[in-house]
């Protein structure tokens, strides 16, 4: 019986551990992690990808246009740095996950007794990577598995289409808001998840939701609590919703 629970517990391990690192190709880095201020602040985001080059890893900053054979987004990993609280000492550690948020690996806690804010920080990036280096990243051909892409599914519950008898055609003639999803106009990337996509900011932020219908140019999709569809017409994808009896179209910015 004993032998058994062994050999149990060693399947679920070796499962547990089937997707690691060395599943993905190459490490996407925001341009501001959510303890900082302003993007690259104390120029982390530069120390970042130093590291991850240091360490084996292609690393692209969010914002990149990623050259060929690296458009597959859950074949590239989201780095994140979290800063750990501790009395006078910096703690940062350096945490790395797939398309879905799924964590696949937590470095160790880097610590810093430094009272200015740029040496203190690069001192505890720098040793927070020293377990990353240990790893000795190096990808193996085996792709990664988004476990959340299930293919073509029925809408969610809870999402809403539009009202009856207003058609893809028929939005033309709406309110149009000057402004893209992003003030800045930026691209929005998108990320498979279970019956559709999730498109995130480069922070990465996740911005809207859309979910497959049987029509391919056709979404339900969700921004925060707003219902809606995001459509194609001409090449290009709007978000359309309802407001109060206004039907609005916001152009969207996408790279799938």
């Amino acid at each position: 019986m004993k032998s058994k629970f062994l050999y149990l517990l060693l399947l679920v391990s070796s499962f547990g551990f089937s997707q690691s690192i060395n599943d993905y190709t190459g490490v996407i880095i925001p341009l501001k992690y959510d303890f900082l201020k302003s993007e690259n602040q104390y120029r982390l985001a530069t120390l970042t990808k130093v590291n991850l080059k240091k360490a084996g890893f292609e690393a692209f900053y969010a914002n990149e246009n990623f050259p060929g054979g690296y458009n597959d987004r859950c074949s590239l990993l989201n780095v994140d740095v979290i800063r750990d609280n501790g009395f006078l000492v910096t703690k940062l550690y350096v945490v790395f996950k797939d398309c879905s948020g799924k964590e696949i690996y937590k470095s160790e806690v880097g610590k810093s007794k430094e009272k200015e804010y740029d040496v203190a920080y690069a001192e505890a990036l720098n040793m927070a990577f020293e377990s990353v280096y240990a790893l000795h990243y190096k990808y193996d051909g085996t792709p990664a598995v988004n476990n959340g892409y299930t293919g073509m599914a029925a809408v969610p519950q809870g999402v809403q289409a539009a009202p009856a008898g207003v058609t893809a055609a028929a939005a033309v003639a709406v309110s149009v808001p000057n402004s893209s999803t992003e003030p800045d106009g930026s691209v929005l990337f998108a990320q498979p998840i279970k019956n559709g996509y999730q498109l995130v900011d480069s922070t990465p932020k996740v911005v809207l939701k859309a979910f497959k219908t049987t029509n391919p140019s056709i979404y339900m999709a969700s921004k925060g609590d707003i219902q809606g569809t995001l459509v194609l017409k001409d090449n290009q994808w709007y978000f359309e919703y309802y407001e109060k009896d206004t039907l609005m179209s916001e152009k969207i910015k996408v790279k799938f």
